[in-house]
């Protein structure tokens, strides 16, 4: 049982860095793609990743929960809201996508200074709650 919950524990913390990786590329791309087409359709391509990436996360988090038998820790009711969090954060940051008009830059320019501040939120959220388990 313990074997599974450091494997746990390890492939958690590679996700968390998967996480962070994920935001990076994001701010990236949000900056090196010019045109709201082209970001769209990179976006939508990049977006199965970043689920199954922050997925990957919450899945490893449950199994190491139910290894220690839903002990409901203060870390773990932290790391539940961090979660719904982050999600929240991600779908207010693919809704606001869906406003953006491919033929109008303007509302690209007003996107990208938004998911800015939402991508930055994020790595503030992932760093906050993991800083406990790097220290």
């Amino acid at each position: 049982m313990n074997e599974m919950y450091d494997m746990s524990i390890v492939t958690h913390n590679w996700g968390v860095m998967a996480v962070l990786a994920v935001i990076f590329i994001n701010i990236l791309m949000l900056f090196g793609i010019k045109s709201s087409a082209k970001y769209t359709r990179a976006n939508s391509l990049f977006a199965p990743i970043v689920g199954t990436v922050i997925g990957m996360v919450i899945f490893t988090g449950v199994i190491m929960m139910a290894s220690k038998h839903l002990d409901f820790t203060i870390e773990n009711i932290a790391m539940i809201l961090f979660a719904t969090i982050f999600i929240y954060l991600e779908a207010k940051r693919s809704k606001g996508l869906k406003r953006v008009r491919t033929k109008d830059e303007n509302t690209f320019l007003v996107y990208r200074a938004e998911a800015l501040k939402i991508l930055l939120t994020e790595i503030v959220v992932v760093l906050s709650i993991s800083l406990w388990m790097w220290i």
